[in-house]
């Protein structure tokens, strides 16, 4: 039980120290870890579960939709992507559609690789400006 809460108070921690990139990062990954879980679920045919998995990864495509700033020039289309993989996810819930999951699934690795090679890139930037590199 112990254990349990030490994991709790350090997932916590990682969360609240994060950047908002890594907390975007964070949403990815958790988005797939969801869609994965809902993936398991159909093919054992565990529709209770499958609902309750991606009614999460839809609750994350949702708020990066909301957190998505307009101002950056390719928010339009990004919305318009999460608005898909949205709809991706809807679908696969309602119909049990292994496609559509796996359509968003996808959609959302390739997000998450992209925002990843981002922060890499933008870390090593400030390490060079820093003069750390």
């Amino acid at each position: 039980m112990s254990v349990n809460r030490s994991y709790k108070t350090y997932e916590d921690q990682a969360i609240t120290t994060a950047s908002p990139g890594q907390l975007t990062l964070m949403l990815y990954d958790g988005c797939l870890k969801f869609i994965r879980l809902a993936k398991a679920a159909l093919a054992e045919q565990d529709y209770e579960q499958k609902n309750v998995q991606l009614v999460k990864a839809q609750n994350i495509i949702r708020e990066l939709m909301l957190t998505l700033d307009q101002e950056v020039q390719i928010a339009g289309g990004m919305m318009q992507m999460y608005d898909y993989i949205h709809r991706c996810l809807v679908e696969a819930n309602v119909k049990s559609d292994a496609d559509s999951l796996n359509e968003a699934e996808q959609y959302v690795t390739e997000f998450r690789d992209a925002w990843k090679e981002v922060l890499v890139a933008h870390r090593k930037q400030q390490f060079k400006q820093n003069g750390q590199v």
